[in-house]
């Protein structure tokens, strides 16, 4: 954000005015009534606290400020402190108990080092719950990963857009309820801070994909014919290829690998396509377009050779599970594919391990591979070779059980048959299983299936008419 802000043509002085009211703004509609109590550090997040604090005794507050060390010199932070007439109280954890809410601005969202000890003893000695500027303070956000110790907010308040920090665990749990303010940031300046060596990430949501919707007069080969290949577990390639009924594609064939797949698939919906073995003579019918490899598949050689055979038909592949296994320690194998979803075991297996920053290891699975790569998990990202990325927030716990993951596949194979791009359709994906778990407990991969249809409509567009 600092990039922007020096991109930008209003002054770091007129945003950070406009950052402490947003934060001054929250505090008084959430904890009405209470004794407030600042920790401003030295930089421009502790000059956010200054105004704070100022807007807030305006407005009849009884508010303190804690400094952990005076503002860097000749800033724009020294100046908010300048204009801070209230109390000035001791650095100490007694007066973090005595305050109904404490207003964390001490680090800013790119910390250089833990924080220091003798702040982690305020923050932890607080009487009240803690409202976070930008990022709790020790949270890198960039990565959602802690520096040290860090303590969590009940609210943290940030500005113009949402880091990836704020979605990636554990940085969303610990900032509790996020709260975006608008502070009068032109849109110009972010995208120029944004531009170059900072790709853009996203907060995944409907707004950023527009889902397909049937042709007036189109047939069911205008939806796109998905070919599910299953093998020793059946129920795999069955749950994938009923989530790809249920996201639209008009066709959608099981091939069985073996004769035993074969018998399993036959006593499943009657509205799938039974076919095979062998697998490989449907990939002449170019009207199966789309194929999901890997559900209930060995990872051997076999099911490595039916990928090769996959890729150069021309199909659009989503390569999962067994697909990714018969791949480990082989990306270049998977060129071709139109998406990947490994879970991180898998990921590991392929790319190595992902470390503590999913958000860069997806981007480079996917620029070293060609290919979006959906890392799964419960702050599933995806990620696209151009540099875009998402990061999805909808996943519940219910959802780590199996078979969620051949849903989403089949789910992801049922929006590429029916024309959406590769990083779209995955991230179309991601947000509707999660939207398509019902509440409770007890939740089996074959609810989320059965909620795809209610969650097409949440998304806005569901494949209903009218």
């Amino acid at each position: 954000m600092a990039r922007a802000d020096a991109a930008s043509s209003v002054s770091v002085e007129r945003l950070m005015e406009a950052a402490g009211l947003a934060v001054a703004r929250e505090a008084a509609a959430r904890f009405r009534g209470a004794r407030v109590l600042v920790l401003a550090g030295p930089g421009n997040n502790g000059g956010d606290g200054y105004v704070a604090a100022r807007r807030l005794e305006e407005a009849g507050w009884g508010v303190a400020v804690a400094a952990l060390a005076p503002p860097r010199p000749g800033g724009p932070a020294e100046a908010a402190a300048a204009r801070w007439r209230g109390p000035v109280v001791p650095f100490e954890p007694a007066e973090a108990a005595r305050a109904g809410l404490v207003i964390d601005a001490l680090l800013g969202a790119a910390p250089s080092r833990p924080l220091p000890g003798g702040a982690l003893a305020v923050l932890r000695a607080a009487g009240g719950p803690v409202l976070a500027v930008d990022v709790p303070s020790g949270l890198d956000g960039a990565t959602g990963q802690p520096l040290g110790e860090v303590v969590g907010a009940a609210v943290t308040v940030t500005f113009a857009r949402l880091k990836p920090g704020h979605l990636l665990l554990p940085g969303r749990t610990l900032c509790g309820e996020l709260v975006l303010a608008d502070i009068g940031l032109p849109e110009a300046a972010l995208a120029e801070a944004l531009a170059g060596d900072e790709p853009r990430s996203f907060r995944n949501a409907p707004g950023l994909w527009r889902l397909p919707a049937p042709e007036v007069g189109g047939h069911k080969y205008h939806r796109g014919h998905v070919v599910v290949a299953g093998g020793a577990m059946p129920g795999a390639a069955r749950l994938a290829a009923s989530a790809a009924r249920r996201a639209g594609a008009g066709l959608v064939t099981l091939a069985a690998e073996t004769p035993e797949a074969a018998t399993a698939f036959l006593t499943g919906e009657p509205g799938i396509i039974v076919a095979g073995p062998p697998v490989r003579p449907l990939l002449e019918d170019a009207r199966r377009g789309t194929w999901v490899i890997g559900p209930g598949l060995a990872p051997d050689r076999d099911t490595r050779k039916l990928l090769d055979a996959a890729i150069w038909a021309g199909r659009t592949i989503v390569a999962d599970a067994g697909t990714l296994g018969a791949c480990a320690g082989r990306p270049d194998a998977l060129r071709g594919a139109a998406v990947l979803t490994p879970h991180a075991g898998e990921f590991t297996r392929i790319f190595g391990e992902p470390g503590p920053d999913r958000l860069a290891a997806a981007r480079d699975a996917a620029w070293r591979t060609g290919v979006v790569v959906v890392l799964k998990g419960p702050d599933t990202v995806i990620a696209a070779p151009d540099g875009r990325a998402a990061i999805n927030h909808n996943a519940p716990p219910s959802l780590a059980t199996a078979g969620t993951g051949d849903v989403l596949a089949g789910t992801l194979g049922g929006l590429l048959a029916q024309g959406m791009a590769p990083f779209e359709a995955a991230c179309a994906a991601v947000w509707l299983q999660g939207a398509a778990v019902p509440a409770g407990p007890g939740v089996v991969a074959e609810d989320v299936v059965a909620g795809l249809p209610a969650a097409l409509r949440a998304a806005g567009r569901g494949f209903d008419r009218g």
